[in-house]
């Protein structure tokens, strides 16, 4: 099965990456050294972010494993 020519999964964890390291930056320039608590913040969500992307991508390729193991166990019985 080819991969799809976009993968939404991968441009949400582009793009949410590329929005937390902008607002990090942003917080340093207007805030100076009082950023730092919000930067923190901003980078536990970006981790939060990753992880939860990760484990939906975990799921999804499970979950096409099985249907393809169902198609090929119901195949078999033909």
């Amino acid at each position: 099965m080819p991969q799809p020519a976009f993968d939404m999964l991968r441009a949400l964890a582009i793009g949410s990456q590329a929005l937390g390291l902008m607002l990090i930056i942003t917080l340093e320039t207007v805030m100076g050294d009082a950023a730092r608590p919000w930067q923190g913040g901003v980078l536990a969500i970006m981790v939060a972010a990753a992880l939860a992307i990760a484990l939906v991508r975990l799921y999804r390729r499970n979950r096409l494993r099985k249907q393809q193991a169902q198609r090929l166990a119901d195949h078999d019985d033909d």
